[in-house]
């Protein structure tokens, strides 16, 4: 094995199933022989309950001085409480790009036979951007009475407004970003969603922004897709599909779809990349009722490691990595209740153990 250098990389846990999930994935990925300094620093309930905040600044600083990091799920109060440590993170790091993989594993369920999908994702523009309006503010009101003024519609009175902004400049660099992609990992074809047949000057933006970085690409196939076309034939005839750009919310939709093709959310990894930084964490959540019980299947945070892998450079790691976690899943033995035959199967594995199958995966070979 070719050694390579110690990486720093900033570790957070998480809260709910998110410690187990990363101590699983933290000794996969030191099994694979690369060397690893974890800064380990704290996000999430856990710590909100203890500081009042749940991001403290120690562990942004951190990220913002190793440059990548891995991350354990953290629960997001619905309607209330504080917002989105996802979301934070990518505005504060301005992590773009998220990188969502939707390929399927031989041995996990699924009602098609061959998934191997790019979902590329807007991260910091559109509904998300967070520019909201709280019903019957006074910046609701006086929205209510810009829009009317300019000929522009009618807003109902007592409505909560989100503002949906797309940019030349989000738009060029997320399709830049799937077609630089594209062209790295060997995929040969790009399609972008949107649905500016409604929207024109805000989708339509995209899609002529998209159009206009193509034609920069043209050993790429390009096309592009009304969402909820897309949406269909995803699910109709998804070998049509290989690299898919999209702006922000239309992204997040879409690889939850994709992560449904492929066994669920338990089989999806991330990555968030952004010009200073990079962020990798499992698409789900974090299962707070299961937290404790070692019983929470590890793929996707794992795979996120393989994709930080291949962010450092460390392509041979990635590979004998993915390989073994294949072998584990397609053996199908040492895995979680959740790709058993059936979810009551009593010769399931715990997170624990199911990591310990693929570390001597990785020994045997």
């Amino acid at each position: 094995m070719a050694e390579s250098r110690a990486h720093e990389v900033t570790l957070i846990p998480g809260d709910g199933t998110g410690p187990e999930l990363i101590e699983a994935t933290r000794r996969v990925l030191e099994a694979t022989g690369v060397e690893f300094v974890w800064d380990e620093h704290p996000a999430g309930e856990d710590v909100y309950a203890e500081e009042g905040t749940p991001f403290p600044d120690r562990t942004l600083e951190s990220i913002k001085r190793t440059k990548v990091g891995i991350k354990g799920p953290t629960t997001t109060p619905v309607g209330a409480g504080f917002r989105s440590i996802n979301v934070q993170l990518r505005k504060e790091l301005d992590l773009y790009a998220c990188i969502r993989p939707c390929k399927l594993y031989e041995g996990v369920r699924s009602p098609f036979s061959e998934v191997d999908l790019l979902i590329v994702r807007e991260n910091t523009e559109v509904l998300y951007a967070g520019i909201e309006f709280e019903v019957d503010s006074q910046g609701a009101e006086d929205l209510r009475e810009f829009v009317a003024s300019h000929d522009a519609g009618t807003i109902r009175e007592h409505s909560g407004i989100s503002i949906k902004p797309i940019s030349v400049f989000g738009s060029e660099r997320i399709v830049e970003a799937a077609f630089e992609y594209a062209k790295t990992h060997g995929r040969h074809k790009v399609t972008a969603a949107h649905k500016a047949n409604i929207m024109k000057f805000s989708d339509g933006l995209f899609l002529e922004t998209a159009r206009r970085v193509a034609e920069r690409h043209p050993e790429i196939e390009f096309e592009d897709r009304i969402i909820d076309n897309l949406c269909n034939q995803l699910v109709s005839r998804p070998e049509e599909y290989d690299v898919i750009v999209l702006p922000n919310l239309y992204g997040d939709i879409v690889s939850d779809l994709g992560a449904g093709m492929i066994g669920g959310l338990g089989m999806a990894p991330g990555a968030n990349i952004g010009t200073e930084a990079a962020m990798f964490e499992a698409t789900h959540g974090s299962a707070p009722k299961y937290k404790g019980q070692n019983k929470v299947n590890p793929t996707a945070l794992m795979l996120s490691g393989v994709l930080m892998l291949r962010h450092l450079d460390e392509d041979e790691a990635a590979d004998r990595m993915e390989g073994a976690i294949a072998a584990v899943i397609a053996e199908g033995d040492k895995v979680t209740y959740d790709l058993k035959p059936s979810r009551d199967d009593p010769t399931a594995v715990g997170t624990s153990e199911f990591a310990d199958a693929v570390i001597e995966q990785m020994q045997a070979g």
